[in-house]
């Protein structure tokens, strides 16, 4: 399946409702086409690791009614829903994509969740993700050429949004794991800035959050403002900020185009295609500037080139006693990529660590200095099309990144900014995504540049 960003069409919810309210249409109806597409693409696609699908035809009559008598708990009643398989989920397994937890069923809802179910949802599934959320991938494929990945480590929650399974998806990062599977997979997707979303249970790392994949602007907003009105953002946190439907339209007045330390990584078909995007930003009317315009831009960009190092070594320390505590359960209880994982947070010190919060920092601090100049930056959101990927050879060593690597993920990651992906270049005929990239509480903001940027450019397609 070729795709074309001009003429792809995801699977929407926002625009189902005026049907569910005159009755021409309802959520079991609608939940009931969702589950001929999975059955029909997930022997393939691998996107799922466990359904409750009877308990979502319950809660789909539950929304019918609802509508029916015109009493919607919210714009999100009704909407079938992926829960990455990193949160706990009350009536599914919670296994991480881990042989360590396999069986781990602990019966109780990720904050998320569990307003998601209160605002009417649908928890219809769990979405494969690579293995405790890190480098070790799952089965998931590509939707628009399974030889590919899909991305990791929301692997499950970028496919089958993009393979129309779902209208929105709940997936999570702390390095790349939702800007680059939206990027690889065509979708939309929200990561917010950091505390924006409860995370609930998972509280370990000091950078991770919970993100959204859809296939428009408005059900990923409305999916993460509703987990937003009813859990709040981490402890410590006022949460999400911004207007309860999507933000309208808005045109950035001056942006960074950042090419950052992934770079000379990519394809020159690739970096023509996002010069091209620049080129139509530009004429759009948008002033796009380069990290060599300004001494304050050079010097974020500067710091940028470390992101992917300074990411991993907080990302490793913050793990390391949770997957030494795995590791000892026995030698198959994590991948080999875990285990080499945790060799290299184990080298670290805590000087080691307190030195990559400082790299952190200054990169903040540059990042802070730069927004005096410019409304926000834009890079592309994964390094060039889908690799082929057709799983480790017997005899060799393991491929480092198999889901693809995050180096143009890293900076929104340890600037805690919110980052939106949106689908607006096609290279080969696969998806290329592009990212906008804000200050840290910007959500809303970014949102509506990125609404601006679908509705105002022209989709590049090169191949």
């Amino acid at each position: 399946m070729r795709y074309d960003p001009k003429t792809f069409r995801g699977l929407t919810f926002h625009d189902a409702l005026p049907a569910f309210r005159d009755g021409s249409d309802s959520p079991r109806v609608y939940l009931e086409r969702c589950l001929e597409v999975i059955e029909a693409r997930e022997p393939v696609l691998q996107a799922l690791v466990a359904t409750d699908i009877e308990g979502a035809r319950e809660a789909a009559d539950a929304s019918a009614e609802r509508w029916r008598t015109g009493r919607p708990l919210s714009p999100v009643d009704g909407m079938p829903v992926g829960i990455k398989d990193l949160l706990e989920t009350r009536t599914m397994p919670t296994e991480m994509g881990c042989k360590a937890y396999r069986g781990n069923f602990p019966k109780r809802d990720n904050a998320a969740v569990a307003a998601l179910r209160e605002a009417g949802a649908l928890i219809l599934a769990k979405t494969v993700t690579s293995e405790l959320g890190g480098a070790h991938p799952g089965p998931t494929t590509n939707p628009f050429d399974p030889a590919r990945t899909p991305g990791g480590s929301s692997s499950g929650s970028a496919a089958a949004v993009a393979a129309r399974m779902l209208p929105a998806a709940i997936g999570s990062q702390v390095g790349g794991s939702i800007v680059r599977p939206a990027g690889y997979c065509g979708n939309i997707a929200l990561k917010p800035s950091r505390g924006a979303v409860n995370r609930g249970e998972r509280q370990a790392s000091s950078q991770s959050v919970n993100g959204v994949h859809a296939n428009s602007i408005e059900d990923m907003w409305r999916v993460a403002a509703e987990i937003a009105k009813r859990a709040g953002g981490d402890p410590g946190h006022r949460g999400l900020s911004g207007p309860a439907d999507p933000p309208p339209a808005e045109k950035p007045g001056r942006l960074l185009a950042l090419e950052g330390a992934g770079w000379s990584m990519i394809d020159d078909t690739s970096k023509e295609a996002f010069h091209s995007l620049l080129e139509s930003v530009e004429a759009a009317g948008v002033s796009v500037l380069r990290p060599a315009d300004d001494p304050a831009l050079a010097a974020l960009d500067a710091e940028l080139m470390g992101a992917s190092a300074v990411c991993y070594a907080i990302i490793g320390w913050e793990s390391r006693w949770l997957y030494r505590s795995l590791a000892d359960q026995g030698p198959d209880a994590i991948s080999f990529r875990a285990r080499k994982s945790l060799e290299a947070a184990e080298a670290m010190s805590v000087a080691d660590y307190y030195a990559a919060l400082a790299g952190r920092e200054a990169a903040q601090a540059a990042w802070a200095r730069a927004l005096e100049i410019v409304d926000g930056a834009l890079m592309l959101s994964c390094p060039g099309p889908a690799h082929l990927w057709a799983g480790d050879r017997p005899g060799e060593p393991p491929t480092a990144r198999p889901t693809g690597d995050a180096v143009f993920n890293t900076p929104a990651s340890i600037l805690f900014a919110p980052a939106v992906s949106m689908p607006l270049m096609g290279v080969g005929g696969l998806p290329l995504g592009a990212q906008v990239m804000g200050a840290e509480g910007a959500d809303a903001r970014m949102t509506g540049f990125a609404r601006w940027m679908l509705e105002a450019v022209e989709p590049v397609v090169i191949g």
